[in-house]
């Protein structure tokens, strides 16, 4: 099932809305879960994000690169627009340092994130969707 427009244009805006997608990653060092402000969906297979800050995210991800992303918004749940205010997203990331999906997921982020410090030395970090829970587990994808 291909993702909605309406979850495709509520993840873009997340960041911004102040429902900020949160990946969760685990490592030698433990877990680690952290923000990501550039989440935008690649296509309907695949989540991205830009990785700029190379923290504990990046690290874990060379180590395991499953995730989980929650996408947390009741307010879209009220209004109508999700049947969940939670969706966990899990998949495998592939890092990307160059070539033709680096420059298209840069192409996907909004302005602010294509300008923001590091910006220029980001690896897109490329999630394929294993599958999408909502809250009670019924399964989007």
């Amino acid at each position: 099932m291909p993702l909605s427009d309406t979850l495709k244009t509520l993840i873009r805006n997340a960041w911004d809305d102040g429902y900020p997608c949160l990946v969760a990653t685990s490592g030698p060092l433990g877990p680690n879960i952290a923000p990501k402000g550039s989440m935008v969906v690649y296509d309907d297979a695949h989540l991205a994000w830009w990785e700029r800050s190379k923290k504990g995210a990046l690290d874990n991800l060379q180590h395991d690169p499953r995730v989980c992303i929650m996408y947390s918004n009741f307010k879209a749940q009220r209004d109508g627009l999700l049947e969940s205010g939670f969706i966990r997203f899990f998949g495998k990331v592939e890092l990307i340092e160059s070539g033709p999906v680096h420059q298209k997921v840069f192409s996907l982020l909004l302005p602010r994130e294509q300008t923001h410090v590091g910006a220029d030395t980001g690896i897109a970090a490329l999630v394929k969707i294993d599958k999408a829970l909502d809250a009670r587990g019924k399964v989007l994808l």
